[in-house]
């Protein structure tokens, strides 16, 4: 794997990397059909039994009274929202190796938001170590096919296969969808940014004390990780997480510095083979053609993990899911006083993983429809 958090030799002087935000209203006017119907609950796949989903954390924590959100309180909703960050990373991560060309305009969207997925998991985690906590980021680690940790999205079933309309769609969209989406009547009581903005409430209204002991710095993508020294630092980051896709409340006319739109409306220009334009206050995927790329066809992966699997395929998977293993034990680490070091090992586990992936993506598998791939199912403990 290209490594997603090389850094330069120095992040002195740098803070975080705000993108611009403007508050908006845009979204009250008329929805462009072209996106209608996007963010819609998908039923489970019916390659195995559907998923128990965990209905109850996020509507427990929610729940609360605002007056008992309390340090305790934080801490729990922050543990919560390790899980999230590193639910959708698996996922999205095979739909970009699938990608036979890593320079079209899929993979460079894909990768991009991969990057930010990852910076969204460093800033729960440095939040969490900030109140005194510690992510346990391989108990984390979710099982595949499933729902999305906490209730959130509730009927959403994530899922690993190669890149498909249908993934693009169906999970890819359906996690990002913004709190007040272009389609309008979803139910979004148990949406991601809905989660968030309680959470910035909460640290408002709390007022913990915060250490910067254990945090950690990089750059990861385009975006400087550093620790949160005050909650001026806890409500930008948190704004930053909501922005770049995960419940965005703003409109797609309100782009990023770096002009790219929330992972909501990147993954709808996927599945409409269409930038977004905007024009006199109505947005629609009418823009410069994004053709949909030549891909792998990775077959969904079962409840299970692969069943009985060829000698080659076995190994390639015991390849990929130990360096999986070690990437999420360094990580914990990494938050517990590991520190750079502990951080540096995940970097070079995570590189480890891309090579075995795309020979799996090589090998064909008739009784999947299409080839093999990575089932991210961490070593036992």
């Amino acid at each position: 794997m290209t490594d997603p958090t090389e850094a330069p030799d120095t992040l002195a002087g740098t803070r975080f990397k705000r993108r611009s935000f403007l508050a908006s209203a845009a979204l009250a006017a008329a929805a462009p059909a072209a996106v209608a119907g996007a963010a819609q609950a998908v039923q489970p796949p019916t390659d195995g039994p559907p998923p128990t989903p965990d209905r109850g954390s996020v509507r427990r924590l929610l729940a609360v009274p605002e007056d008992g959100r309390g340090v305790d309180w934080i801490r729990s909703a922050l543990q919560v929202a390790v899980q999230l960050e590193l639910a959708t990373i698996p996922a999205y991560l095979c739909g970009w190796w699938s990608i036979k060309d890593r320079g079209s305009d899929a993979a460079r969207l894909i990768r991009r938001i991969v990057d930010d997925e990852m910076y969204h998991l460093g800033v729960v985690s440095n939040l969490l170590v900030a109140v005194g906590g510690r992510p346990r980021i391989r108990d984390a680690a979710p099982t595949y096919p499933g729902p999305l940790p906490g209730g959130v999205r509730a009927g959403v079933t994530v899922y690993l296969s190669g890149l498909t309309k249908s993934v693009v769609h169906d999970v890819m969209m359906a996690i990002e969808a913004p709190e007040v989406p272009l389609a309008q009547g979803s139910d979004n009581s148990l949406s991601i940014g809905h989660f968030y903005s309680d959470l910035q409430e909460a640290f408002r209204t709390a007022k913990p004390e915060l250490s910067t002991r254990e945090q950690l710095s990089r750059h990861i993508g385009t975006d400087a990780l550093r620790p949160v020294e005050n909650l001026d630092d806890v409500n930008e980051a948190l704004e930053i997480v909501k922005e770049q896709g995960e419940g965005t409340a703003s409109s797609p006319s309100d782009t990023f510095e770096d002009d790219h739109p929330a992972h909501y409306y990147a993954f709808g220009e996927i599945y409409h083979g269409r930038r977004l334009r905007t024009e006199g206050g109505k947005s629609e995927f009418t823009g410069d053609p994004v053709p949909f790329p030549d891909v792998y066809p990775m077959g969904r992966v079962p409840a299970g993990g692969w069943p009985n699997p060829p000698e080659d395929v076995r190994q390639l998977l015991d390849r990929f899911n130990a360096n999986y293993h070690d990437v999420l034990t360094s990580l914990d680490r990494a938050w517990d006083g590991g520190g750079d070091s502990a951080l540096g090992a995940a970097v070079h586990s995570m590189r480890g993983m891309e090579t075995p992936a795309v020979d799996l993506m090589e090998i064909d598998n008739p009784a999947a429809g299409g080839t093999y791939g990575p089932e991210f199912r961490p070593l036992p403990t």
